[in-house]
């Protein structure tokens, strides 16, 4: 209920972008067009042609039946793995739709108009995985796969970081810089968690490994997961412990409140959710298993989402809201799908998983946005 009356209260908070007679413009964004050069050549605006993304004349043209469905597919990836559903939103908004292309056109011509899409894209992602977090939180929470107070205490920490990226960095970044940034920092995690899948980075998961086998045996059994699902043994500021199937966790709220912050500065940065890296803190500082990993990070996600795209907004930056209420439809089924099929995958198979994302747009995104090597990624 909570979660619902924030996301509602972002709704009325941000309405004034969403309902005045320039649906898709800003006062921003029309600032940044008129100090466009006119004209029919690259890095140009031509007033004459229908107006395309953001409602900018002569922009790109996004097929809705594409946008639709890879928003399922953000959908299910973030709410099965609980990561990922912003950087897969990224990938869709830069390389599959071509905005990222269509940024970099205005990048010496008209730098502020570079700047405002770029912007629009981190908020955009954060749109479609903040409803992928909300659905994903209550669907995790039904099935007792949800370790409330500890998503909430990453969330909290989350707060403050979400407020300083944004006020710092918006319409500050390049789209090369962010795109390489992007690229960077997700191909930095997808090495860490190939660390972890050694044995010398499993050696310290007993309590784990016995949940997920105890957990997966059940699944196979078609019991009733809710019966050892999650349970809060003991909570306090010094430790909180949960049982999951058997096995005791246990971790500090203080140091959960400090990773938020940590978390979130990277990923308001870089414009997406933080699920990438909070699944590999969950998993590896926290030593929880990656069923209980997907729907924490889901809640962790939601809270400071909720205020990235909130000061975002009120700062001018505003989205195509056509496309993204189209994205959004996809983004509700994929995350109504997710936690009820990622039960059935092997944690190993979620994992490797998530590795073969992170090696694949890190790579790509750090090569294209840094060294301008489309050798994965457009």
């Amino acid at each position: 209920m909570t979660v619902l009356i924030l996301l509602g209260g972002l709704l009325i908070l941000t309405a004034p972008y969403i309902l005045p007679d320039t649906v898709f413009a800003s006062d921003k964004l029309a600032e940044a067009i008129a100090k466009a050069p006119q004209g029919t050549g690259k890095g140009q605006i031509d007033s004459a042609a229908a107006p395309g993304y953001l409602g900018i004349p002569g922009g790109i043209q996004i097929n809705l039946i594409v946008a639709f469905l890879w928003a399922v597919w953000v959908g299910w990836v973030f709410s099965t793995v609980g990561a990922f559903g912003g950087i897969m939103a990224g990938v869709g908004h830069i390389s599959v739709f071509g905005l990222g292309a269509y940024a970099k056109t205005f990048k010496d011509t008209a730098p502020e108009l570079n700047k405002f899409v770029t912007d629009s894209i981190r908020v955009s992602n954060q749109w479609l995985v903040g409803l992928s977090a909300l659905v994903s939180s209550v669907n995790y929470a039904k099935q007792k796969r949800l370790v409330i107070p500890l998503g909430i205490f990453l969330g909290l920490g989350s707060l403050l970081a979400a407020f300083l990226v944004v006020y710092t960095t918006m319409g500050k970044l390049k789209f090369s810089q962010y795109q390489g940034y992007f690229g960077l920092i997700v191909f930095i995690i997808g090495g860490f968690m190939v660390y972890e899948m050694t044995p010398k980075g499993q050696s310290k998961k007993k309590a784990a490994k016995e949940a997920v086998k105890a957990f997966e045996t059940a699944v196979k059994q078609k019991g009733d997961l809710t019966q050892q699902g999650v349970k809060t043994l003991k909570l306090n500021l010094v430790r909180t412990e949960i049982s999951f199937f058997g096995q005791t966790f246990g971790f500090s709220p203080v140091w959960a409140f400090v990773g938020g912050f940590f978390i979130s500065a990277i990923s308001s940065f870089i414009g997406v959710g933080g699920g990438f890296l909070y699944v590999p803190f969950l998993t590896s500082v926290v030593g929880l298993p990656m069923f209980v990993a997907a729907g924490t990070s889901a809640l962790a996600v939601l809270i400071s989402m909720v205020l990235s795209i909130f000061n975002f907004m009120i700062k001018g930056v505003t989205v195509d809201w056509f496309i993204i209420g189209i994205e959004l439809v996809g983004i509700f089924i994929g995350s109504m799908v997710g936690p009820r099929t990622g039960k059935y995958i092997p944690e190993k198979a979620l994992k490797w998983f998530f590795i073969v994302l992170a090696a694949y747009v890190g790579l790509g995104y750090t090569l294209a946005g840094f060294f301008n090597i489309k050798a994965l990624v457009g």
